[in-house]
């Protein structure tokens, strides 16, 4: 059997659904959460994807993720809210806080909703696809527990806080920044020390705040930031913005999802938002912006560069491909899906797609 099997995505998003609404996820949050894993693994995130739906059924059976919490909205301006999560699944409250910020942009030109009590919610892009498809650009910013040291630090007191931007185009791919405030996504740590393998130097610091390449001793160390003080800097603002400013965690105060089973994530996030037409008709700035990413690709490549990208343009290639030829997920992945499908008494994976068990 190959490394990697490739799953159609409309079935692995139905058994998503089928898993979360076997441990008593509502249907319509089971449907948004399943939707959200899956379209990470569309676009190449597979550190986002179906791999973590494992931990948050057992977060959610171990009472520390609350499925069903009324999430609660509450007006502290005309074009500002604060989204209080109660603890549910993060992408139910970031979903809730999109949802508003649209709504307040669309009614006053710009707007401001901040989230705590929330848990881990998925990639930005997720939020971000469907903010452009309102003529709206947006940007969103959540904290993470604790995996990053500060600059001249050694060990971990910052996350690897996301930041997203979302500026819609006309014909050409719309510009989606989405990404992490480390130099490379800690899952990437944890693969090479399944492996045995060695990491690259600049990667991470060990225990002792040494540089290694050391797989293993960075997991027990930390991850750095994508360029030294610079990356450093962002992820404080992140922290400030999406913990300090919303009420929620922020440093050492932003629980771990895999480690922490005493209390929960409180994990905080900022969504902004610009009514594009607020400024000049949506169609006309579509259209400023094809003219723009146009003479981006037309620059002069170096040698050996076939194209030019804007960023998201690759992974909405990736989408494609996958929409078209199934999700490629690695053997271990499938079995520890198919561990969770016996354990709940659901059909695993392989056999709701292929008809065949895994060998």
């Amino acid at each position: 059997m190959s490394d990697f099997i490739r799953i159609d995505w409309l079935q692995l998003q139905d058994w998503c659904e089928q898993i979360l609404r076997l441990i008593k996820v509502p249907q319509d949050r089971a449907s948004l959460i399943a939707e959200s894993l899956v379209q990470a693994n569309l676009r190449g995130v597979d550190s986002h994807g179906v791999v973590r739906v494992p931990i948050y059924v057992k977060r959610i059976q171990k009472g520390m993720v609350d499925p069903r919490a009324e999430i609660a909205i509450e007006s502290i301006a005309p074009a500002a809210a604060r989204v209080d999560g109660n603890n549910t699944v993060g992408v139910v409250a970031g979903s809730a806080a999109l949802d508003e910020v649209l709504r307040l942009a669309k009614s006053c030109g710009t707007a401001v909703v901040g989230v705590k009590h929330s848990n881990h919610f998925g990639t930005g892009a997720y939020y971000a696809l469907k903010a452009i498809q309102r003529d709206v650009i947006l940007i969103v910013m959540s904290n993470a527990s604790q995996t990053m040291p500060p600059t001249g630090g050694i060990r971990p007191f910052i996350g690897t806080n996301p930041l997203t931007v979302a500026i819609p185009a006309g014909d050409q791919h719309p510009f989606i920044l989405d990404m992490a405030t480390s130099v490379v996504a800690r899952g990437k740590i944890i693969v090479a020390a399944e492996k045995g393998e060695p990491i690259p130097e600049g990667w991470a610091l060990d225990k002792f705040g040494r540089p290694t390449t050391d797989a293993a001793a960075a997991l027990e160390g930390s991850v750095l930031p994508f360029g030294g003080y610079k990356g450093y800097a962002i992820s404080l603002l992140i922290d400030m913005l999406a913990g300090v400013l919303t009420g929620a965690g922020f440093g050492r105060y932003v629980r771990n999802m895999y480690e922490d089973w005493l209390h929960p994530q409180n994990v905080g996030h900022l969504f902004l938002a610009i009514d594009i037409n607020r400024f000049m008709p949506a169609e006309e700035f579509k259209s400023r912006m094809d003219q723009y990413i146009r003479e981006l690709k037309a620059e002069p490549k170096a040698p050996g560069v076939d194209e030019i990208f804007i960023p998201g343009e690759i992974e909405s290639r990736i989408e494609e491909i996958n929409k078209k030829n199934g999700i490629q997920l690695p053997e271990r992945v499938l079995e520890e899906l198919n561990k969770l499908s016996r354990e709940l008494g659901a059909p695993s994976v392989l056999t709701r797609i292929s008809g065949k068990e895994m060998v």
